[in-house]
C-alpha cells in the first residue's frame, strides 16, 4: 500500500512540475494581473468586449517589446510587463473573459491564455502556436470565443495565399534552428490558404465605421506576399470616431492613435484593410 502511494506522489509531482515547466512568468505578473482583478472585479455585468477596452485601457503606457514568446523550449509564456501588438490582444481577451467568468485566479487566466494562444489549447512545440492572425481568428472562433463580422459589415472576401514563414525560415530563430518545423508550418498554411476570410477594405472603412463596436480587435491585411495579418490592435471611441487602441512598435508602447482608424490606415501603404472580431 505505501508503495502505491509513493508511484501515485511521484507521478503527482512530476506532472506538476511538467504543467509547471510548460508556463514562464515572473513574480510582477501575478501582480499586475492581480492589481487588475481588483480594479474591475466589480465589472462582470458589462460585456467580453467592453471588457477588451476596458483591460486594454489600463495597459496604456506598457512598453512594447517584440518577440517575447520566443523560447526554446516552446513555454507559454506569461509577460503583462512588456507587449507586443498580439499579446496585448491575448492578454486584453484573456483577462476579460476571466472578468467575466468570475473565476479570478491566476491558475485560470493561464488556462484561458493557454486556450487562446494554441491551436488544441495544449502546448505542443513551436508550430502548436497560432503564428498566423487569420489563423487565430478562424480557430479561436470555432472555440467560440469571438465572432468574424468583416462578412456582415462589408461582405467583401479576402483571398488567402499564406506561406511566409515556410518561405523564409530564416526570418524565425525557431525554424532556422528546426528545420523540422518546416513542414508542419506548411500543411498549416495550406489549411488556413483554403478558408473563405472576408476583410474590409480600408478605402471604404468610414462607410462602415458605425457597425464597428468599441472593444472589437482587428487584425491589419497586408499586400506583402504569403502573409494575412501585418499588425494587431483593439477598437476604442475618442470623440465620436473609431480609433486603434494597440502596442505601437513607433512609439514604444501601448498607445491610442491620435488619428481616427481611417486616417491611421490611408497612411501604410502595405496595409489593404482590416479584418474585424467581436469577442463572445
Amino acid at each position: 500500500m505505501r508503495q502505491v502511494k509513493t508511484i501515485f506522489l511521484a507521478l503527482f509531482l512530476l506532472c506538476s512540475y511538467y504543467g509547471q515547466s510548460q508556463i514562464k512568468f515572473e513574480p510582477k505578473d501575478k501582480e499586475i494581473l492581480q492589481n487588475i482583478f481588483d480594479q474591475f472585479e466589480n465589472k462582470k455585468e458589462l460585456s467580453t468586449a467592453e471588457l477588451v477596452a476596458l483591460v486594454g485601457k489600463y495597459f496604456i503606457e506598457t512598453p512594447y517589446v517584440a518577440s517575447t514568446l520566443e523560447t526554446e523550449p516552446e513555454q507559454l509564456v506569461i509577460n503583462l510587463r512588456e507587449l507586443d501588438c498580439t499579446t496585448y490582444a491575448e492578454n486584453c481577451l484573456a483577462i476579460a473573459r476571466i472578468l467575466k467568468s468570475g473565476q479570478l485566479t491566476f491558475e485560470s487566466f493561464t488556462k484561458e491564455l493557454m486556450g487562446i494562444r494554441y491551436r488544441d489549447g495544449i502546448v505542443n512545440g513551436y508550430p502548436s502556436r497560432l503564428h498566423y492572425f487569420s489563423d487565430w481568428i478562424y480557430v479561436n472562433e470555432e472555440k467560440g470565443l469571438l465572432k468574424q463580422v468583416s462578412k456582415e459589415i462589408a461582405n467583401t472576401p479576402y483571398p488567402l495565399d499564406i506561406n511566409f514563414m515556410s518561405t523564409h525560415p530564416d526570418s524565425y530563430k525557431q525554424l532556422k534552428t528546426n528545420p523540422g518545423f518546416v513542414s508542419p508550418l506548411k500543411k498549416t498554411e495550406a489549411e488556413i490558404s483554403s478558408r473563405k476570410m472576408f476583410f474590409i477594405p480600408k478605402d471604404k472603412i468610414a462607410g462602415f465605421e458605425e457597425q464597428m463596436h468599441e472593444g472589437d480587435i482587428i487584425g491589419l491585411t497586408t499586400s506583402i506576399k504569403g502573409l494575412d495579418i501585418t499588425h494587431v490592435g483593439i477598437l476604442v471611441k475618442k470623440n465620436e470616431r473609431i480609433h486603434l487602441m494597440h502596442a505601437s512598435s513607433k512609439a514604444e508602447k501601448v498607445v491610442i492613435s491620435e488619428n481616427t482608424l481611417e486616417e491611421y490606415l490611408a497612411g501604410r501603404k502595405t496595409v489593404n484593410g482590416i479584418m474585424v472580431v467581436r469577442p463572445n
